[in-house]
């Protein structure tokens, strides 16, 4: 990789201090989400995302060389489901949706599923008549096909858990050097 830029750890730090989680304007139910964010005065808005739920940028900062917005969101995406009820609702009603999705992102994609565990799809801790075999084949085999990345969190560790992904996504981006296309 052509390395255009090596940050300091003092301008590392500034950068890491200025990212906008970016959220899909067709994100519904995620207060507790922006209420993480307004606690912790994390910057965020919505736009309309191509793919996932959650992104973020680096604001533009000619003092520590970043000429113009940098934006993440073919390099580290979150999708969020709200509970098992969803996502098994996804991969039964709407399969070919949540597919395109997943074929069209770009880069790294959570899949952070609230509310709940693996051991909850294991013992049928969810209301669907999804049988749970099924329901864990179609999950591994979407993170085999699509390189998805599954995490299970509670709904009040979500806005943790989206912010501090991003963060050491790109911490780990500028610690290595990064090239502008």
């Amino acid at each position: 990789m052509v390395q255009l830029y090596k940050y300091s750890k003092s301008e590392l730090d500034k950068i890491l201090k200025t990212p906008v989680i970016l959220i899909d304007t067709r994100e519904q139910e995620n207060i507790h989400i922006t209420d993480y964010f307004d606690k912790k005065k994390i910057q965020y808005k919505e736009m309309k995302l191509d793919h996932g739920d959650y992104t973020f940028y680096i604001p533009k900062n000619e003092e520590l060389g970043i000429s113009r917005d940098l934006y993440f969101n073919d390099i580290v995406t979150v999708e969020r489901k709200g509970s098992l009820e969803e996502l098994s609702g996804n991969f039964c009603n709407g399969r070919a949706r949540i597919e395109e999705e997943f074929t069209r992102k770009k880069g790294k994609m959570y899949l952070m599923v609230e509310g709940a565990t693996y051991e909850d799809i294991v013992k049928h801790n969810y209301n669907t008549e999804y049988n749970p075999v099924s329901f864990i084949a179609t999950l591994d085999t979407y993170e085999a096909r699509y390189g998805i990345h599954t995490s299970f969190t509670s709904k009040a560790a979500a806005g943790n858990f989206i912010y501090h992904k991003f963060k050491y996504h790109l911490r780990e981006y500028l610690k290595n050097g990064f090239v502008l296309n």
